[in-house]
């Protein structure tokens, strides 16, 4: 890791003073004409830091970015530096052995993403953080002109990510929400059969979507010591380490803090914001929401793993139709209407070896009451959805064309508030009424207060330095 001249208020300081000057800057697109440089011009290159070296970024947002020649990874931040100096090896190894070059680039590591923020060389970076730590570190990159491809959730709290989808809109970058099912093409078939009309009248959206068991006791340990726990805890709650809260330290297995309801509300956020995108893309409610949400759910009563188990929400949309969500239902969406029915699922798709969902049981990506509504052609005068063959690919395209990608951040936030009042649902226990035009309930103030959360200084979006003078 490269030595810092500078003491921690100095760089404090500094901070401050790049986001402040990026700010006058960011609505400039970062990749410069190659006319100015010529053929081989560094702008024909979308230089990328990656924040957050985990399971995720191993097995799916690099390699899925690195194989494009567009990208150029040039940097990688973790709060644990033992995982931010294998995220550098495992760049550095991806070009050798792709680009058979020793040393094409030489990727920096930081243990605090902040500093990687204040680098005017990189154009964009790659979020692949716990879910506590999805938001902030986009609004601060956001604010310092750099565009971004977040992982979902997309934010832990919906006051956190309308914050999120504010700052993209004024900064006018582009942020791609890691919903990388709308480039799978069964999931826009599937949305553009139901938009035309080809099961008429659609009235019900089931959802299955699986639960999380419970975890034992676990003890107090020592903090690794390449670990900077207190920036990993961020905004919530402080408490003590344990390995099975954080990530394994011996491999890049299914990390434990997905089932601490302290970062994250479990799978309805986890996998429901892939599975309600879908929902929603073929629903016309991108920028909307329901008008009543109720649930009933099972909470592990000990234990450190305690996000919700088996669950049932049933929402209530607009225009009369009935969302139900449950891990009783296969892993998938089906869509209901008067003349039939079709379902999609990934098939035999997965992002990641520990996806939890049996592939045996959603192996048939798309099927329909009636085969024919599958062959049926979308008419050049009816609803053509976009089309994107790549998640991350599409991102880099954008980046270059400066067009909103097929997963915008007001999209995620939208489809990610739905995710979170069916949690908030699930913990009170009765019917709940939602305007999602103001994003508050209607006449509770209880469940109100649970739109956001505390945040633990001095970590959190509300405290940044990198955001007060934004």
């Amino acid at each position: 890791m490269k030595e810092k001249n500078i003491d921690h208020l100095n760089r404090r300081q500094y901070l401050k003073k790049t986001a402040v000057a990026a700010a006058g800057v960011m609505a400039l697109p970062t990749i410069v004409p190659s006319s100015v440089f010529g053929k081989d011009a560094p702008s024909e290159k979308i230089t990328i830091g990656q924040i957050g070296f985990g399971r995720i970024a191993q097995s799916h947002d690099l390699p899925e970015t690195l194989k494009y020649d567009a990208a150029r990874f040039v940097a990688v931040a973790d709060c644990d530096l033992k995982r931010a100096q294998e995220g550098k090896s495992f760049i550095e190894n991806w070009y050798k052995e792709h680009k058979g070059t020793e040393k094409m680039v030489d990727v920096k590591v930081y243990q605090d993403y902040r500093e990687m923020l204040a680098d005017s060389s990189i154009d964009a970076v790659i979020i692949s953080t716990p879910d506590h730590w999805h938001a902030q570190p986009a609004m601060e990159a956001a604010a310092a002109g750099k565009d971004v491809y977040l992982q979902k959730p997309t934010s832990l709290t919906v006051a956190e990510g309308r914050a999120l989808a504010n700052c993209v809109r004024a900064k006018n970058v582009i942020l791609q929400v890691g919903t990388q099912q709308r480039s799978s093409s069964q999931f826009r078939i599937a949305a553009e059969l139901v938009r035309n009309g080809r099961i008429g009248q659609l009235h019900t959206v089931r959802i299955g979507l699986p639960g999380d068991p419970p975890g034992e006791n676990e003890p107090l340990m020592a903090v690794p010591k390449t670990l900077d726990y207190d920036m990993w805890l961020g905004s919530t709650p402080e408490t003590y380490y344990t390995e099975k809260r954080v990530h394994p330290q011996g491999d890049y297995s299914r990390p434990g803090w997905l089932r601490c309801e302290q970062f994250g509300a479990g799978m309805i956020t986890g996998w429901g914001q892939h599975h309600l995108d879908s929902a929603h893309w073929g629903m016309n409610a991108e920028y909307t929401g329901p008008i009543e949400v109720e649930a009933l759910a099972e909470f592990p009563r000990s234990g450190l793993w305690d996000v919700h188990g088996d669950f049932m929400v049933k929402a209530l949309y607009e225009d009369n139709v009935s969302m139900f969500i449950s891990g009783g239902y296969t892993n998938g969406i089906r869509f209901e209407g008067s003349e039939g029915w079709i379902f999609v699922s990934r098939g035999s798709y997965s992002a990641t070896a520990s996806d939890p969902v049996s592939q045996k049981a959603s192996a048939q990506a798309l099927d329909a009451s009636d085969q024919s509504i599958l062959a049926s052609t979308i008419a050049d005068n009816e609803t053509k959805l976009y089309v994107s063959e790549d998640q991350h690919g599409n991102w880099l395209d954008c980046i270059k064309s400066r067009k909103q990608p097929i997963s915008p951040a007001e999209v995620g936030h939208r489809v990610c508030s739905t995710c979170l009042i069916s949690h908030i649902a699930m913990k009170l226990s009765r019917k709940l009424y939602w305007d999602a035009a103001n994003e508050r309930f209607r006449d509770d103030p209880e469940a109100n207060a649970m739109l956001s959360r505390t945040q633990r200084g001095p970590w959190g979006y509300l405290n940044s330095e990198l955001l007060q003078n934004d």
